[in-house]
């Protein structure tokens, strides 16, 4: 675990203007958002709670960016407040930060584990709110900024056998709309991506291998990242990334009562509804 020392001593590392921050940087979308922005000349500060978090330093190195990998557990207070102790020891709040990290939790609501739910949402909803009481101050504090939240299409969708994964993205969504609107002329913009299934290892983490959801098709990364960044650069409040289905499945959930998605919802994320079909990448 990254300590305060840790962080004080690598207070040179980066260019404090700009640099990025990225949480859930290890893998998945977060490796490639931070990718991405290493890509277009910004210094990173990458946050993970496990030390593939200094793997993905030394991969990011190579696109020659200067990084700072911090390993924190976002879903504990002493774990944002390193976040929070390496933002002031850069000596200027990120440019650019992607609050990208979260978790999901599969089965029936009434068979999953309580303690499960409860760090599902003290990373995807607690730590979002925390860690954004840190940087968005800052951020206006300077007069500049963008931040990008990590949603999902599912924050549009009842989700049945994900019920509080899908309801921890609908508060993302409606805290990245928000915020974004009371922010309005301060020189800081808010965008929420909102992902569909995507080539990472979130389902298998999650526990949802023989689900539709995980063997039907999934997004790269790169891809999902790219337009994510595109959306954030352009000013977008919000955009659904990746394949068209996704953008389809979206705009027929704002229009179908949510009995219907709900029913949607539940063929993709059923345990046991991808037996059978092949794995799809």
């Amino acid at each position: 675990m990254t300590d305060l020392a840790d962080v004080a001593r690598q207070r040179d590392t980066i260019d404090p203007d700009p640099y990025a921050l990225v949480t859930g940087a290890s893998r998945g979308i977060g490796f490639a958002l931070a990718r991405e922005l290493a890509q277009r000349g910004f210094d990173l500060m990458i946050v993970s709670e496990d030390d593939a978090i200094h793997e993905a330093a030394h991969a990011l190195r190579n696109s020659g960016a200067a990084v700072v990998p911090i390993r924190a557990d976002l879903r504990t207070s002493d774990g944002v407040d390193i976040v929070a102790a390496a933002m002031l020891a850069a000596g200027s709040p990120p440019a650019i930060a992607a609050l990208n990290a979260g978790v999901g939790v599969s089965g029936a609501f009434i068979e999953t584990a309580l303690a499960d739910e409860l760090n599902l949402l003290s990373l995807n909803v607690v730590s979002v709110v925390h860690l954004s009481k840190h940087l968005l101050p800052m951020m206006v504090a300077a007069g500049r900024g963008r931040v990008l939240y990590t949603a999902s299409i599912a924050a549009d969708l009842p989700g049945p056998f994900m019920a509080v994964y899908a309801a921890s993205k609908a508060f993302v969504l409606s805290f990245a709309e928000a915020v974004r609107n009371e922010l309005q002329e301060t020189g800081v913009s808010i965008t929420a991506v909102l992902p569909g299934p995507t080539d990472t290892d979130f389902f298998r983490r999650a526990g949802m291998l023989d689900t539709k959801a995980a063997t039907g098709h999934k997004d790269d990364p790169a891809l999902v990242a790219r337009e994510a960044l595109e959306a954030l650069f352009e000013g977008e409040d919000q955009r659904v990334a990746g394949a068209l289905r996704n953008k389809l499945m979206d705009t027929m959930a704002h229009l179908a009562p949510d009995k219907t998605n709900a029913a949607l919802h539940r063929r993709m994320t059923e345990p046991g509804s991808g037996e059978g079909r092949p794995r799809a990448r």
